[in-house]
């Protein structure tokens, strides 16, 4: 949509490369909507509108938080409506439009251009064409891989068709970081099985990686051997969330939810917890029976989330670690901050904390609203739910997880609709929505300077 622009047409010329990633978002969620809400969707009484709008939400931000079960509410053309949104909502609006116009020979407008540049690079691809091919081969590649193993597998419990299906709805919901499960249980009862645990790890971390990084390995066999820094800063940064993550989880649940099971087991459900946080929303666990600590370190993860230009949100690994460095610096007093023997521009400094501080925003904001509309008037000890249980909720929204302690069936329709608001926020990200807002023109003035007193 508005790719093509044509003189005359101001409204549309006016628009800024965000102002077509929000609308292309939103436009997708409203026709998921009135899809869901069709009879041919479901079973029994038709979704309602509200219900509706959340499923539809969360299939098109891949965060997978669910209002009624995937696997039983739908028919088979709901779910394939799903799966449909998941896939267009992982890649983004704009790049199946482009790809299919480039497929047609026509030309992609600058502002289309600079849109999808900015979901999935830091910088213009010289061949925009050829990025575009490359993102589609990745992504069709990988599914399609996962797919075949998951078949194979899925093959000792299902007829062939059943097995061929599962695994393919699975696949794209994994590699795309939806979370979105046929099975009701999630993938509880496949916590001891190494094959299916190790394909949808591998799914959910290629999906997690952003495209810019994916494109980027290859070059370690070829002449150059050598990353961007960006690729070295998100794979570093990712190892290590995953690795702690596990050792974590492992020690805060032993002799807990990890009690009864195996050794083998035990380790498998720590690195799958470390990983599904990260965007992902498939469970081996059930959350509602973790420690606090488990669930509390848990949004530390899902606030963190995946990589830019990746199918994943939250604040992203690579914010995260310049957030890290940049206080580390300014502690030790240094104003330029370098790492792997690169200094970073101060505009990417400034982003960070921008972005840092307004996703901490939507998530105190969100959870304050829904804590007002489920216990207005109640004594904490009497209320429904506990803090940590909504906490967790909005981060998962805004992560665009789909992890859940179980209570979203059951909010009010005002706290699905925050909640649908935080997933869309958090799936374009608020500074996109903060940014689309600003002036155009620069400032070409500045005051006299005046110091107040920090901390």
């Amino acid at each position: 949509m508005g790719f093509n622009e044509k003189p005359g047409k101001k409204g549309w010329a006016s628009l800024r490369p965000a102002h077509y990633l929000l609308l292309g978002f939103a436009g997708t969620i409203l026709l998921g909507a009135v899809l869901l809400r069709l009879t041919v969707s479901v079973h029994g009484r038709p979704l309602s509108f509200v219900n509706a709008l959340f499923t539809s939400t969360s299939a098109v931000c891949v965060t997978g938080l669910i209002v009624v079960d995937t696997g039983t509410k739908f028919t088979h053309f709901g779910q394939m409506v799903v799966l449909t949104l998941i896939q267009l909502g992982g890649l983004g609006i704009m790049t199946f439009s482009a790809f299919f116009m480039v497929l047609l020979g026509r030309r992609v407008s600058f502002k289309g251009r600079a849109a999808i540049h900015d979901s999935f690079s830091h910088s213009p691809f010289k061949n925009f064409s050829g990025m575009l091919k490359s993102i589609f081969m990745l992504t069709f590649g990988i599914e399609g891989l996962g797919t075949l193993g998951l078949t194979l597998l899925f093959l000792r419990d299902f007829p062939l068709k059943r097995a061929i299906y599962l695994a393919m709805f699975h696949s794209v919901s994994a590699f795309c970081n939806a979370g979105f499960s046929l099975f009701p249980d999630s993938l509880a009862r496949y916590q001891n099985d190494l094959g299916i645990n190790l394909i949808f790890m591998a799914l959910i971390v290629l999906g997690g990686l952003g495209f810019l990084v994916l494109i980027d390995l290859p070059t370690l066999f070829g002449k150059r051997r050598r990353l961007s820094l960006h690729s070295r800063i998100v794979l570093v940064t990712t190892g290590g969330l995953i690795l702690g993550g596990a050792a974590f989880i492992f020690f805060a649940e032993y002799s807990n939810q990890l009690a009864g099971l195996p050794m083998r087991g035990k380790i498998l459900a720590a690195f799958f917890q470390s990983i599904t946080p990260r965007t992902a929303g498939f469970n081996t666990l059930d959350y509602a029976r973790l420690t606090h600590a488990t669930l509390f370190f848990t949004v530390f993860l899902m606030f963190v989330g995946a990589s830019p230009g990746s199918c994943g949100g939250g604040i992203k690994t690579s914010t995260f670690s310049v957030l890290l460095l940049l206080i580390w610096r300014r502690i030790h007093g240094h104003q330029r901050i370098s790492i792997l023997q690169r200094t970073l521009p101060r505009e990417v400094t400034d982003r960070v904390i921008v972005i840092t501080f307004l996703a901490f925003a939507t998530v105190f904001l969100g959870t304050l609203l829904i804590l007002i509309i489920e216990g207005a008037g109640v004594p904490f000890v009497m209320t429904r739910w506990h803090l940590t249980n909504v906490l967790f909720e909005v981060v998962s929204a805004f992560g665009t997880v789909g992890l859940s302690t179980g209570i979203t069936p059951f909010l009010a329709g005002a706290s699905k609709v925050i909640l649908v608001v935080v997933m869309y926020l958090g799936r374009v990200g608020p500074a996109t929505v903060a940014f689309s807002l600003r002036p155009q023109e620069e400032e070409h003035f500045r005051y006299a300077e005046e110091s107040v007193m920090i901390g």
